[in-house]
């Protein structure tokens, strides 16, 4: 007997939520032979840079006044920086703004600011020049923001794998722990999420608001020393 098309319909619907349910049957069965795990690393580094930010701040009636007032400064910073060896490609602008000041409550308009964020790096094994760079930046009459301590793009790669591979294996230790435990044995990796990895530019000195003979003082003092990056991982391993 030859079934109409909504009878047809109706069976493909009931024949696909069976297998749906079967589906879903086999993976809570699969879950929970499996484990989740965190692994973690630290490890210590010794920073081959000094990032030494400057900012350049100026006002003025109109925007091309407290533009005009900022660039005569910013070129002065480079001259300072190139008569001590700098590349003027090396002289990085992080950011640069001009934006209208208003008189409040009034609100009616006070000036215009202006405003430039510089960075050079010194190699970590030249740290003496740093009290050089500051006073090139002061002299100009640029601020000194603050000096970091920071990692080249060729450790960063180095650091960040030595520091993943460390966490992989952390969490590959605990994972035959626990199946241990369990009285299971290990499986196979089912999958790997990457959590974290912990570097950010560590801060060696804050000179916002300091006086100039205070960060000079202060810049003459900073050696790079180790510092620590971390990463995390999260395994799931089937134990069997």
């Amino acid at each position: 007997m030859k079934m109409d098309k909504s009878t047809q319909i109706t069976l493909i619907i009931v024949v696909g939520i069976i297998i749906l349910a079967l589906i879903a049957m086999n993976f809570g069965v699969s879950s929970k032979n499996t484990i989740s795990v965190v692994g973690t690393a630290t490890i210590d580094v010794t920073p081959d840079l000094v990032g030494v930010y400057f900012s350049v701040d100026t006002q003025g009636a109109t925007a091309n006044g407290a533009g005009d007032k900022n660039s005569e400064i910013v070129e002065n910073l480079k001259d300072e920086l190139i008569a001590l060896g700098f590349e003027e490609d090396e002289i990085q602008t992080q950011s640069y703004n001009i934006y209208p000041e208003y008189n409040y409550p009034a609100g009616t308009l006070k000036g215009y600011r202006a405003t430039h964020s510089l960075r050079v790096e010194v190699p970590a094994n030249q740290s003496t020049r740093i009290g050089a760079v500051v006073d090139a930046g002061l002299d100009s009459g640029a601020g000194i923001g603050y000096i970091n301590f920071e990692l080249s793009q060729e450790n960063q790669n180095k650091y960040k794998t030595e520091a993943m591979k460390l966490a992989a294996q952390d969490a590959t230790a605990k994972a035959e722990g626990v199946a241990e435990g369990l009285g299971k044995s290990l499986g196979s990796l089912v999958s790997v999420t990457i959590n974290d990895y912990g570097y950010v530019p560590w801060l060696a000195y804050d000179a916002s608001g300091v006086p100039a003979a205070e960060a000079r003082e202060a810049a003459t003092s900073i050696v790079p020393s180790e510092q620590e990056i971390s990463a995390s991982v999260t395994a799931v391993f089937k134990i069997r």
